[in-house]
């Protein structure tokens, strides 16, 4: 539980979002959204700096956010970036901000295997399976995916889309069809995204503090925001994790290795997993 602020009904709370999507975003982020309820603060600033990642995180992230529009003013703050899943998460938010250079956009979803049949058979490996099912160990690694598997998975991938496509059309009030024109995976700048009508207004996270204010019937002179995003390593920032091996912390102290071993670790973590994720 954060320390207990009497004047938290002049206050602005904040809360980030900042680095891939996981499980370890999804529980900092819905604790810290229960203090927002519970403390009834009057505005939320939600600050997101990410590329988005696991599907049910963000879903789950998304409707905790809706959930507390009823009971205060809420604006989201892009950052650097804030696409895919980031893009999903601001959806919920009736009010956006962006600066004209954030990356956004990349709405739709991605589902990745490693295929190391051939590896394999060259160094003489090779695994005895029983399954239950034809389909029990689809995208498994030692073997190609075969058309009926590849259908599947591309069933659960539109589904997953149409979803996605849904929830924004809904949150920035546009029509699917429209949203379907540029929902293809590309990416867009903020001042791109205004014109789409993905985001309401261009600015830094400063005018988007003024903004929250403001809505709140605050004077943005005077009111004061209260972070409950703890300060994180950089490591779990990126990852979403709260835990890592020893490793990867030791290796991630050579600072040309740190930004390769983040991504990695968040590539085994969610691999098979269908993701709103934007990779360049």
């Amino acid at each position: 539980m954060f320390p207990f602020r009497p004047r938290y009904k002049k206050q602005i709370a904040r809360i980030e979002v900042v680095g891939a999507i996981a499980s370890g975003t999804r529980k900092r982020v819905l604790t810290a959204l229960k203090e927002v309820e519970e403390r009834k603060f009057p505005a939320l600033l939600l600050r997101i700096d990410s590329p988005g990642g696991t599907v049910g995180d963000s879903f789950e992230i998304y409707s905790a956010i809706k959930r507390l529009q009823r009971k205060c003013k809420i604006v989201a703050s892009y950052g650097n970036i804030s696409a895919s899943g980031g893009v999903f998460i601001g959806a919920a938010a009736p009010n956006v901000m962006a600066n004209p250079g954030t990356i956004t956009g990349s709405i739709g979803v991605i589902l990745r295997g490693n295929n190391l049949e051939r590896l394999l058979d060259r160094v003489g490996v090779s695994f005895q399976v029983i399954k239950s099912g034809p389909y029990k160990d689809i995208l498994s690694f030692d073997r190609q995916l075969s058309e009926p598997e590849k259908q599947i998975l591309q069933d659960l991938i539109d589904s997953s889309y149409e979803q996605f496509v849904g929830v924004v059309a809904e949150g920035r009030k546009l029509d699917v069809d429209a949203v379907k024109k540029f929902a293809d995976g590309r990416i867009f700048t903020g001042e791109q995204a205004v014109k789409l009508g993905l985001v309401d207004r261009l600015g830094t996270e400063e005018d988007a503090r003024c903004w929250a204010a403001e809505l709140a019937g605050l004077d943005p002179e005077k009111t004061k925001v209260f972070t409950f995003e703890e300060p994180k390593p950089l490591l779990s920032k990126i990852t979403g994790s709260t835990t890592n091996s020893a490793l990867v912390q030791a290796l991630g102290q050579i600072p040309a290795t740190q930004a390769s071993l983040n991504w990695l670790e968040f590539e085994l973590e969610t691999q098979g997993l269908p993701l709103w994720l934007y990779r360049p």
